[in-house]
């Protein structure tokens, strides 16, 4: 099962790398992870996705606790939280497929950030499921390069995770 975990982390070089290592040592494999910094310039939120049952995630949550440079670590269940991913594709686009390509975006809620003679990139934010049905719509047309981010999550509801409430 999959699992959601928000970590929030002192933003100090090498932070990232024994978060990494925690899970390497351990054998806790990383699905998708996430850096990025908060409204505190000081603090940075590391979105990681792991795989595993309840015990795996609550060892995880444990290592992580026990890293100095940790503030806070937070598992978000699949209903108390919005979780997102960025994917930029870039497809083959002849001219006679381009309006078909775009009647696509619009329908998918895709954003064209790029047309040339002979491609087109579109831009998606969205759960992973919905990614993964865009990707099999497009695939047809060709595509050229894909890549995403890792997912971002964030609580419902007036809750907050940060550095000053426990």
């Amino acid at each position: 099962m999959k699992h959601t975990i928000s970590v929030l982390v002192e933003n100090h070089s090498g932070v990232l790398s024994r978060i990494t290592g925690l899970f390497s040592r351990r054998g806790f494999n990383i699905e998708s992870l996430a850096v990025g910094p908060t409204q505190d310039p000081e603090v940075s939120r590391i979105t990681i996705i792991a795989d595993g049952d309840e015990h795996t995630v609550e060892q995880i949550e444990k290592q992580l606790n026990k890293l100095i440079e940790v503030i806070k670590v937070r598992t978000l269940g699949k209903d108390e939280c919005f979780a997102r991913e960025l994917m930029m594709v870039k497809l083959n686009c002849s001219a006679e497929k381009r309006s078909e390509i775009m009647t696509i975006a619009e329908m998918t809620e895709a954003k064209i950030v790029d047309v040339t003679l002979t491609t087109v990139t579109l831009e998606i934010c969205a759960r992973y499921k919905k990614l993964e049905r865009f990707i099999e719509i497009v695939a047809p047309y060709g595509i050229i390069e894909l890549v995403r981010t890792g997912t971002i999550a964030i609580q419902k509801g007036a809750e907050t995770m940060d550095r000053k409430k426990p």
